[in-house]
């Protein structure tokens, strides 16, 4: 598999992730309150995030480097980190804002990057 469509596939998938998260806001809201409170909620939303963490991970040294400074990489990947070694304490606000004010940042990227490639 070529680097570009390994880096495709990894934002095609993560692309996917994003929509998750957009659907579970959808069904249960938009609010901190229930997604405090919401195991079911939280799950919807965390998994995804960890999912997009994970995925970055696997696009090449070179996309990273080169779209760096349209993403934030490390951060994505550092999100990724605290689930799989923190969760059990994680500030669920921190979640939360990830998926009301970054996923959306993210899901632009990937939709602007495929579209690159599609032309």
């Amino acid at each position: 598999m070529s680097n570009l469509n390994r880096n495709l596939t990894v934002l095609l998938h993560m692309k996917e992730y994003c929509e998750q998260v957009e659907k579970a806001l959808e069904i249960f809201g938009k609010s901190i309150e229930n997604f405090n409170n919401n195991v079911v909620f939280r799950n919807a939303i965390s998994m995804p995030i960890f999912q997009i963490g994970e995925l970055a991970n696997h696009l090449t040294k070179d996309y990273i480097e080169i779209t760096q400074n349209d993403i934030n990489w490390n951060e994505i990947r550092g999100m990724r980190n605290r689930f799989a070694h923190g969760y059990y304490d994680m500030d669920y606000s921190i979640i939360f804002d990830t998926a009301i004010k970054d996923i959306p940042i993210i899901k632009e990227f990937i939709d602007k990057e495929i579209q690159k490639v599609i032309k």
